[in-house]
């Protein structure tokens, strides 16, 4: 027989919930954990901030805010904290709007975690129709309960169709003084203009990736989670300027390395090719070591390394020596390896070949994504990149074929300077454009290349024709820095007169020249009739 203090079998009693200490508290990702809680915790965004905080302080406070940009960079955040901004009365229940809310007051304690009654969020994504927006205005006539302002933050705005947009409309126009409106967008574009101009607009900037990687490395030290620089300097390239993205990102590599994250581990994690590798790649190439490249691509596809990723790293090494060729600046996260490969690149590519290569890049990774195996189009790419990476500019082109245009050596010719001295100085204006790629002016030397035509050149005076506007004081800027570079006094003279085409459009043309030649040869006009649909990509002059 049972003990009458024992429970009787079959009897529906309550369960017995567990101790507090026994249930663990379910997971946060990082995203939704370090989510801004005040302006200052917003990174990447202090323009808006700024424009904000004087708004504010000033009473001057939009009836609606627009806050456009790409995923993640804080739209739906900062729509919550100006929610709270607007509607916080501080410590002392006393305050007014303000652009630090002191998160300690009922409003902005209730805003923070989605029950404020005066604060409605709606997703237009799923609430599209006219007659979501008619409850809204239907709403806006009664007052707030309990805060300031009754506030609506509609996310995804533009997927509210046409006709529950002209339902807003007035309504937006002409909104209660206890309403105010925040919309967030990702496709500002496909918003009305009828919409665009009745909200004060914010474009809400992609978020650099030095702040970027400084800020999750203070959220791993707060995480107590070891993340070394080059692991988050991938991580934040990776983001591709969204928080939120990086944050999930960092949420699976600390997952992924149990406490530590290391850069293998994130390269292998986001199947992201060795920049080392792909430095040494693109200098095999540059040198034209066809059997080296070949081995050096299958070793990274033994990695898993994705072709696409591969590619896209080429591109990316290519774009930073332009970058420096060009006279930029080097990207903080830039290891000194990356800083010196780039320089050297930039120094022995000449600007034909850096064009010539990219182009081929670009449409070879258009053939990695359609081609049937990705891995034999990735190395068709390499090959054709090593073939075009030996081939002369155009210009050499043609001088060869028809022993016309020609390209001047280093031959100067000597130029009284006053004081009688002599100076040196290019025999032809190609030559003049090559001393000053020398002397390190590379701006001004693409500018003479691809932007002016020669009417005459009669060293040290230069007269030249601009195809586009070149500023007021380029020609001061051009004549101190000839002087620089060739040690005579130049005299710059811009005019109207009809001059030659820029060296630039000559060098499209002899390259045509070289083409229709080509292609009038009769082996190769019998291979293109007898494959139709073939085009010519490429071409070598080599033992002609």
């Amino acid at each position: 027989m049972e003990d009458a203090e024992s429970p009787g079998l079959g009897l529906d009693l309550p369960e017995v919930p567990p101790p507090p200490a026994m249930i663990a508290s379910p997971y946060r990702v990082l995203a939704r954990k370090y989510r801004p809680q005040t302006f200052a915790e917003l990174i990447g965004q202090d323009a808006m901030v700024k424009t904000l905080a004087n708004a504010i302080e000033r009473g001057r406070i939009a009836h609606a805010f627009l806050l456009t940009g790409v995923r993640g960079v804080g739209k739906t955040s900062t729509a919550r904290l100006i929610a709270k901004a607007l509607n916080c009365v501080g410590p002392d229940g006393q305050g007014g709007p303000t652009i630090t809310p002191c998160d300690v007051c009922e409003p902005c304690r209730a805003i923070s975690e989605g029950r404020h009654i005066d604060v409605i969020e709606m997703d237009a994504a799923s609430h599209t129709g006219v007659d979501d927006v008619r409850e809204i205005i239907d709403a806006v006539r009664y007052s707030s309960v309990s805060a300031r302002y009754k506030i609506y933050i509609i996310d995804e705005v533009h997927m509210l169709s046409k006709n529950a947009f002209n339902a807003l409309l007035k309504t937006l126009e002409e909104p209660p003084e206890h309403v105010k409106f925040l919309f967030a967008t990702t496709e500002v574009e496909k918003v009305p203009v009828t919409v665009l101009s009745r909200c004060q607009r914010f474009d809400l900037r992609r978020i650099p990736a030095e702040k970027l990687a400084a800020h999750f490395a203070e959220i791993s030290t707060a995480e107590g989670v070891e993340v070394d620089s080059e692991a988050l300097g991938m991580i934040a390239r990776a983001a591709e300027g969204s928080a939120r993205d990086g944050l999930s990102i960092l949420d699976q590599a600390i997952a992924h390395g149990a406490g530590t994250v290391t850069a293998d581990q994130v390269r292998e994690m986001l199947g992201l090719a060795d920049r080392g590798r792909i430095r040494r790649l693109l200098q095999l190439v540059l040198s034209g070591d066809v059997a080296a490249a070949l081995a050096e691509l299958d070793q990274a596809h033994e990695f898993g390394i994705d072709p696409t990723q591969l590619l896209r790293g080429l591109m990316q090494s290519l774009h930073l020596a332009t970058r420096i060729k060009a006279g930029a600046s080097f990207d903080a996260l830039q290891s000194a390896e990356e800083r010196e490969s780039a320089a050297e690149m930039a120094q022995n590519l000449s600007w034909a070949t850096i064009h010539r290569l990219w182009q081929m890049l670009l449409k070879g990774l258009q053939d990695v994504d359609i081609a049937p195996d990705p891995r034999e189009a990735a190395e068709m790419v390499l090959l054709r990149l090593i073939h075009a990476s030996e081939m002369p500019d155009p210009a050499s082109l043609l001088q060869r074929l028809t022993g016309e245009g020609a390209v001047a050596g280093p031959a100067a010719a000597p130029v009284s300077k006053s004081g009688g001295a002599t100076a040196q100085v290019p025999v032809d204006f190609r030559a003049l454009i090559a001393r000053l790629e020398q002397a390190g002016k590379h701006q001004l030397a693409v500018q003479l290349h691809d932007q002016v035509g020669l009417i005459s050149y009669a060293p040290p005076a230069l007269a030249i024709k601009p195809l586009r506007p070149l500023g007021p004081d380029w020609p001061r800027d051009l004549a101190v820095a000839l002087k620089s570079a060739t040690g005579a006094s130049w005299q710059v003279s811009l005019s109207d007169e009809s001059g030659e085409p820029s060296l630039l459009e000559q060098e499209k043309m002899a390259e045509e020249r070289v083409r229709a030649d080509v292609l009038a040869d009769p082996n190769v006009r019998a291979v293109m009739d007898a494959f139709p649909e073939a085009e010519l990509e490429s071409f070598s002059t080599r033992g002609s």
